[in-house]
């Protein structure tokens, strides 16, 4: 059998990568792998860096989702991959990925991860994070300026321009497909446990 494939989608900062980091914890490190959709940014270092922060990175096409799709298969079929190593802060991939080895259990993260069909048609359990915009953005400030490098200006000007209008477009839409929800993100530890049982019940089949 191969790898369980759990998708989880949500906006920007709405408790992804928590959950991931609970659901890990909960299932056991050594059952789990990871692939995170962000990671999977096209790598932008053809491009002069004034011209790199007008990229739309918040629009599917920013992602070379194909490429994910491949490494999922591929960690289904018990084999090895080399992710990306994306670098935020100069939207370029590292000429050194990250090994990911195959697991019982593959999770799958990112934004985006149920608006593309190819993804969905690969996953077992779909997810969707539920979380306010006003959370939303008082977490990607904190985070974007924190880890990222970011301005706080920078990140509240980009958030209305492109985040927010792209997430009501792709993200939010996306839901429909979910076959569960997290309301509250990371917060929401009574549902992330009930996830993790869903999971390791598919797994005991």
């Amino acid at each position: 059998m191969g790898s369980i494939v759990v998708g989880i989608a949500g906006g920007s900062a709405s408790g992804k990568s928590t959950i991931v980091r609970e659901l890990t914890s909960l299932m056991g490190r050594s059952r789990v792998a990871v692939l995170s959709h962000d990671a999977y940014y096209h790598d932008l270092s053809h491009m002069p860096i004034g011209h790199r922060i007008q990229v739309n990175v918040d629009h599917p096409d920013s992602l070379e989702t194909s490429l994910l799709v491949r490494h999922i298969k591929a960690l289904q079929a018990g084999h090895t991959v080399e992710s990306p190593r994306y670098d935020y802060a100069s939207q370029t991939r590292s000429s050194v990925g990250v090994t990911i080895t195959s697991a019982p259990v593959l999770i799958v993260e990112g934004m985006l991860t149920l608006w593309d069909g190819r993804l969905r048609d690969l996953m077992d359990i779909r997810v969707f994070v539920d979380t306010s915009p006003e959370q939303r953005l008082e977490r990607r400030i904190e985070r974007d300026v924190l880890e990222r490098g970011r301005d706080p200006k920078t990140v509240r000007q980009q958030h209305l321009e492109r985040v927010q209008p792209m997430h009501e477009m792709y993200v939010q839409p996306s839901r429909v497909h979910a076959d569960f929800l997290i309301p509250e993100g990371g917060h929401n530890i009574d549902a992330i446990r009930a996830l993790a049982d869903q999971v390791l019940g598919l797994l005991d089949d």
